[in-house]
This record gives structure tokens, C-alpha cells and sequence, in this order.
């Protein structure tokens, strides 16, 4: 198992860093607002490659996920965590009807366990849909 003394002699292993992802997606999967919103740094930084958006703040980012259309569920496939850097790739199957899509995801948590980073990469470069303009920027 990965260690690492963090702040204030915290010791961080593998497994915090994949339970802390873990609950990300379990919150997400359920709709449940208050425990996604839980689970991520104040500061919370979202980047979405494909479409060039990235928000900042958790706000933003929890209303972001509150507001995505559709009937869509997330499975988490495999994670792969990083004690000593506080970082975990993730595949995910995701569904929205009968679509099923793979993904890819990279998180950094900060040093109080919170997620303060993720990077999504979806399968094609797409254009954002409409309406999301007031919560993200574009790059």
C-alpha cells in the first residue's frame, strides 16, 4: 500500500484515495446533491477536453451535474489510485437509455480528502450542448 505524509503529518493510502472517488461517483449515480457536493474541495476544478469547458468552483460544478439532461447511470469499471500523488484514473460505463459510452477520468484530491480536480475525456470531441454557457468557460 502507497503512503505518504501529507500536511500536518497525515499519512494517506491508496485506499482513501479510491474510497473518496468511489463516493464521488456513488453520490452521482443517486442523484444525491448534498453527498456529491460532500465530497468535493471548495475550489473544485472541472475540464472537459473534448468540448474545451472547464468550471471552477464546487457551485458551479455541483449545479453543472444537477442541471446534465437525461436519464444517464455511471458504473465504475476499474480505478486505479495513487496514494502518494492523492490521484486516481477511473473507467466508467456510462448509460443514457440504451447508449452505453466509456470513459476516462482523472482526479487529484487535496489534502483534506475533497476532490480538487477532474478531467473527463468522453469518446468523440463534441460542441457543449446549449444552456450551460452561465457555469463554464470556454478554452
Amino acid at each position: 500500500m502507497t503512503e505518504m505524509a501529507g500536511k500536518a503529518g497525515r499519512v494517506w493510502r491508496t485506499a482513501e484515495v479510491r474510497g473518496a472517488v468511489e463516493a464521488y461517483w456513488a453520490a452521482a449515480d443517486a442523484r444525491d446533491w448534498d453527498a456529491f457536493s460532500a465530497t468535493l474541495a471548495d475550489d473544485v476544478v472541472y475540464d472537459l477536453p473534448q468540448s474545451r469547458e472547464r468550471i471552477h468552483g464546487k457551485e458551479r460544478y455541483v449545479r453543472f451535474n444537477r442541471e446534465y439532461p437525461g436519464d444517464w447511470h455511471v458504473r465504475t469499471e476499474r480505478i486505479v489510485a495513487d496514494g502518494e500523488g492523492r490521484q486516481a484514473a477511473v473507467r466508467t460505463l456510462v448509460t443514457v437509455g440504451l447508449e452505453e459510452m466509456h470513459a476516462i477520468h482523472f482526479f487529484t484530491l487535496d489534502e483534506d480528502g475533497r476532490i480538487a480536480g477532474v478531467t473527463d475525456f468522453w469518446p468523440e470531441p463534441c460542441e457543449p450542448p446549449a444552456g450551460r454557457e452561465h457555469l463554464v468557460e470556454r478554452y
